[in-house]
C-alpha cells in the first residue's frame, strides 16, 4: 500500500481508498450529531498564528485539557464580541476543529482509530508498541476558515531522543488545490525541529527555537501567512500539494514541514 522507499525519502505517502465511502460518511454523519448536541458556546478560539496561538490555545484550560475530551474549537471570523456565533452560520461552519479524544469519548471514531488497517499500516510503516496521543475532526469551512502556516507535528507532540510522531490525515471529502488540501516540503523531515511548544512557569503554553534567528528566517515560508501567494509561488518555495478524494489517507513523519492554503 506504500511505499517505504519513498516514505523515507520524502517524509509523506499517499494511500489512495485507505477507507470506505461507508466509513467516510458514517464519521461524517456522527460529526453532525456530536456538533448538534453541543451548546454552541465558544470556550477557545483557534489560530496557527504564533503570537495568537499562544494566547488563545496556550493559555486556555479548555483546550489544554482536551485529551481525553470531545471539545469545540472555533474560526476568530465565525465569532462575535459576544463570543457567540455570528448571524447566519450554523455550529457546524462556525468550528475550526474538534478534538482531541475522539478516539477515546466515541464509538465511531474509535472503530476506525483502532481498526485493523489502521495497525497494520502503523506497523508497515515501521511502529512498534505505537500509542494514540491525540485525534481530530478538521472542518476546513469555507469563507470563515483560516489558513494553517507551515509547522512540524513535531513542535507540539514532541519526543526524545528523536523523533517518533506519525501523522495520519483521513480526508472525508475531497481536499483539492481550490478547498485547502494540504501542501508539504519533501524531505523536510530530515530537518531539525525548529520550535518547541512548552510550558512556562506561570503555566501557560508558549514557543521556544530550537534554532538560531538566521536559521528561523532563512526557512520559506516558515510559520508566514500565504495571504497574496499564488499556487505558483508557494511551488517555488518547494511545497508540493497533496490532492485527495474522500477515503485517501496521507501519512506523515513527525519532523515533515507542511501547511495548507
Amino acid at each position: 500500500m506504500v511505499s517505504l522507499t519513498e516514505f523515507e525519502k520524502n517524509g509523506c505517502a499517499l494511500v489512495k481508498n485507505f477507507a470506505t465511502k461507508e466509513e467516510c460518511e458514517q464519521m461524517k454523519s456522527r460529526m453532525e450529531d456530536i456538533v448538534d448536541q453541543w451548546n454552541g458556546k465558544c470556550e477557545c478560539l483557534f489560530t496557527t498564528e504564533k503570537t495568537g496561538q499562544s494566547k488563545t490555545q496556550g493559555q486556555s484550560e479548555y483546550f489544554m485539557s482536551s485529551g481525553n475530551q470531545i471539545r469545540f474549537f472555533l474560526e476568530s471570523d465565525a465569532v462575535d464580541d459576544s463570543n457567540g456565533i455570528k448571524p447566519g452560520l450554523n455550529k457546524l461552519r462556525a468550528i475550526n476543529k474538534v478534538g482531541h479524544g475522539l478516539h477515546i469519548k466515541d464509538d465511531v471514531f474509535g472503530k476506525y482509530t483502532f481498526s485493523e488497517k489502521v495497525c497494520n499500516l502503523v506497523k508497515d510503516l515501521g511502529w512498534s508498541n505505537a500509542v494514540i496521543p491525540q485525534s481530530m475532526y478538521i472542518m476546513k469551512n469555507s469563507k470563515v476558515g483560516s489558513e494553517v502556516t507551515s509547522h512540524q507535528d513535531s513542535t507540539f507532540l514532541y519526543t526524545e531522543p528523536k523523533p517518533t510522531c506519525l501523522g495520519l490525515w483521513l480526508a472525508l471529502d475531497d481536499a483539492t488545490l481550490t478547498n485547502g488540501c494540504l501542501w508539504y516540503r519533501k524531505g523536510s523531515h530530515k530537518e531539525p525541529v525548529r520550535k518547541l511548544w512548552k510550558k512556562n512557569d506561570e503555566g501557560n503554553m508558549i514557543f521556544e527555537d530550537l534554532v538560531s534567528k538566521e536559521e528561523m528566517d532563512s526557512l520559506p515560508l516558515e510559520g508566514s501567512s500565504l495571504e497574496g501567494l499564488t499556487h505558483d509561488d508557494v511551488r517555488k518555495k518547494g511545497f508540493e500539494p497533496v490532492e485527495c478524494e474522500a477515503g485517501d489517507l496521507v501519512c506523515k513523519k513527525a519532523n515533515l514541514i507542511f501547511k495548507d492554503l
